[in-house]
């Protein structure tokens, strides 16, 4: 018998779009994005980040000017009402994709469980 898991997999891309948690997320990355000051504060959040995770993955040492700076941008995005609930929503989405991955890859951890 064969099986088309495409299929399944596209009707599971269409659910997730349809959650509560989605469509939480793209809602507040639309309310931040409707606000100049928090967009910008974001925008220097992420990139701060990407760069002393590029940073961490080349084995280059990070600064403790940079560590502060990254720190205290850290601390003023959370502050940011819009911000906080992007990321708190973003988080809800994160766990929800990671119970799925935990019940797709299901059969293959039954398939070493007991080996």
């Amino acid at each position: 018998m064969s099986v088309n898991i495409y299929d399944d997999m596209n009707k599971l891309e269409s659910t997730l779009r349809k959650t509560d948690e989605y469509v939480a997320v793209k809602t507040a990355m639309a309310d931040v994005k409707s606000d100049e000051q928090a967009l910008a504060l974001f925008e220097s959040f992420r990139e701060i980040q990407m760069n002393l995770q590029q940073k961490q993955m080349a084995g280059e040492e990070i600064e403790g000017d940079e560590l502060e700076h990254a720190q205290k941008t850290a601390q003023l995005a959370q502050e940011d009402p819009k911000i906080l609930a992007m990321l708190t929503a973003e988080m809800k989405l994160s766990e929800l994709i990671e119970e799925v991955n935990r019940v797709v890859l299901k059969p293959v951890a039954d398939l070493y469980e007991g080996f």
